[in-house]
C-alpha cells in the first residue's frame, strides 16, 4: 500500500511539474515510470516467492489483477502517459498463475470444510426434533441458505480477482456441490428411517424438502443447461424431493386402497358415494402438505393426481365382473364419467396441473359406451394416441367389461392398438406402471 501510494503520488508529480523542465527526447517520466515499476515488481515478486497466509494471497493477486493496473495506471492524471510505456504486469505469468492456483485450492478447501458444517449442523437440527420455522406459511431449513451464500461469496471474491479466476473456481464449485449434495441424500435417507416416531419428524422432512426447491432454483439459474453436473445436482435433487413425497403420501395412499377395492366389491352400483369417500380422505391429508413450497406442493398434488386415476384404473382391469347388457355399460359410462368430473375438479382446484390426466376416464368410459365396433376402433386409437403406454394385456383386460363382444371382435380392437402404437414413445407414463399379475 505504501509502495503503491508513493509510485502513483511521485509521477503524478513528474507528470505535471517534472516532465516539462526536459526535452521530450529524454522521456522522464518513461524513465521514472519503469524505475518505480521494476522496484515494486522484484519487491511483489519477492513477496509471492515466499511463505503466504490465504489473505496475503488474496491481496497479492487484488494488486496484480486489479489494483495496480485499474486504480493506479488507469488514474485520470497518469493513464495517457502510462499507456506509451508498456510497463507489463506486476508478476511473471507463471508465478501469477502458481499463486492462483494456491489460492483456488485453498478457496475450494475452506468452501467445502464450510458445506460439510453446515450439513453436521443440519443433521443435529433433526436429532433436536424442533418444529421448524415457517416463512410464508411454509416449513424451512437454513441449509440451503447457508450453502448457496457460502458457494456465491467464494465466487464474488474470486471474480473481484479477475473473470478467469471466478469462472475457475465456480467451476470447480460445481463439481463439489453434486458430492455435498449427495452426502444430504445419504443423511437424508438416513434420518427418513430412523427418526419416524419424532414428534416433528413430518414437518423436518418437507422442510427439507423444501431445502431442494432453493437448491434446484440456484443451479438452473446459475449453471449452463449442459453443465453435467448440473444435471448430476438436478437428479439427486429429484430423488430426496420423491424420497420424501413417498413417506408423506404413504399414509394416505394406504387409507385409499381399501376404499378403491369397493368399486369392484359393489360393482360400480356406488361409485359416487365411493369416490366422495377418496376426495375426503385425500383432503384430510393435503392440508398438511401446503407448508412444501408452492412449486412442491404442485409437484406432490400431481402425483395425488394420478395416483387416484392410476387406482381407478386398477379396479377396471381386475376383471371383476362383465356386461352383456349395453344398457348396463351405459350405466357404468355414466358413472365413471361423474366420477372423473368429480376426480378432475378436485384435484384442479387444489393445484394440481397434470391435465394430460383429465382425458383417460372420460375416454375408457366412452369406449365402455359405445356398441358400434368401428366406433369402439377410432377411440382405442385416440386413446392409445394420447396414453401411448397402453398395451393389449391392459385393453384386453379392460374390455373383459364388454360381454357382448365376440372373439373376432376383441380381436380385431386389439390388432388395431398394436398397428397404432408401435412405434409411439411416451411423455407422461401411466399404464407402465399398472402391473396385472
Amino acid at each position: 500500500l505504501h509502495m503503491g501510494k508513493t509510485m502513483k503520488e511521485d509521477l503524478t508529480v513528474v507528470v505535471k511539474y517534472i516532465k516539462e523542465l526536459y526535452p521530450p527526447e529524454f522521456n522522464v517520466f518513461s524513465t521514472y515510470a519503469e524505475f518505480y515499476h521494476s522496484y515494486f515488481a522484484s519487491q511483489a515478486k519477492k513477496n509471492a516467492e515466499s511463505y503466504l497466509e490465504d489473505k496475503d494471497i488474496y491481496l497479492l493477486l487484488s494488486w496484480v489483477h486489479n489494483i495496480y493496473p485499474k486504480d493506479m495506471r488507469k488514474d485520470r492524471v497518469l493513464a495517457e502517459e502510462l499507456e506509451k510505456v508498456k510497463l507489463g504486469s506486476l508478476l511473471p505469468s507463471s508465478l501469477r498463475k502458481e499463486l492462483e492456483n494456491k489460492y483456488l485450492d485453498s478457496e475450494e478447501a475452506t468452501i467445502k470444510n464450510v458445506l460439510s458444517k453446515c450439513l453436521d449442523k443440519e443433521i443435529q437440527t433433526w436429532k433436536e426434533d424442533e418444529e421448524p420455522e415457517k416463512l410464508n406459511g411454509h416449513f424451512q431449513s437454513l441449509l440451503a441458505i447457508f450453502v448457496i451464500q457460502s458457494i456465491h461469496s467464494g465466487q464474488m471474491r474470486a471474480k473481484d480477482i479477475s473473470v478467469a479466476v471466478g469462472e475457475e473456481l465456480s467451476c470447480r464449485l460445481w463439481q463439489e456441490l453434486p458430492a455435498f449434495l449427495r452426502s444430504y441424500k445419504d443423511a437424508f435417507e438416513d434420518f427418513k428411517e430412523r427418526s419416524k416416531k419424532q414428534r416433528y419428524y413430518k414437518p423436518m422432512l418437507i422442510a427439507s424438502i423444501n431445502n431442494c426447491w432453493n437448491f434446484r432454483d440456484y443451479a438452473e439459474e446459475n449453471m449452463a443447461d449442459k453443465n453435467e453436473n448440473r444435471a448430476i445436482i438436478l437428479s439427486t435433487l429429484s430423488n430426496i424431493e420423491n424420497s420424501g413425497f413417498e413417506v408423506l403420501l404413504q399414509q394416505l395412499f394406504a387409507q385409499l386402497k381399501p376404499i378403491y377395492k369397493k368399486f369392484t366389491e359393489n360393482k360400480w352400483d356406488s361409485s359416487n358415494e365411493i369416490m366422495n369417500e377418496i376426495i375426503k380422505t385425500t383432503s384430510t391429508h393435503i392440508s398438511d402438505f401446503q407448508t412444501l413450497k408452492d412449486p412442491l406442493y404442485q409437484a406432490i398434488m400431481e402425483k395425488i393426481h394420478t395416483r387416484l386415476v392410476k387406482e381407478y384404473i386398477v379396479r377396471l382391469l381386475k376383471r371383476k365382473f362383465r356386461l352383456k347388457n349395453p344398457a348396463q355399460q351405459q350405466n357404468l359410462a355414466q358413472n365413471i364419467s361423474k366420477n372423473a368430473a368429480d376426480l378432475e375438479a378436485f384435484c384442479t382446484s387444489n393445484g394440481s396441473q397434470a391435465t394430460w390426466l383429465n382425458l383417460a376416464l372420460p375416454k375408457l368410459a366412452e369406449i365402455i359406451r359405445l356398441q358400434d365396433l368401428g366406433a369402439i376402433k377410432i377411440e382405442v386409437a385416440t386413446f392409445a394416441m394420447t396414453y401411448p403406454d397402453i398395451c393389449k394385456r391392459h385393453l384386453e383386460a379392460f374390455l373383459y367389461i364388454k360381454a357382448n363382444l365376440t372373439h373376432s371382435e376383441l380381436k380385431s380392437i386389439l390388432g388395431y392398438l398394436a398397428d397404432r402404437t408401435a412405434s409411439t414413445s411416451c411423455r407422461a407414463p401411466l399404464f407402465s406402471n399398472i402391473n396385472l399379475s
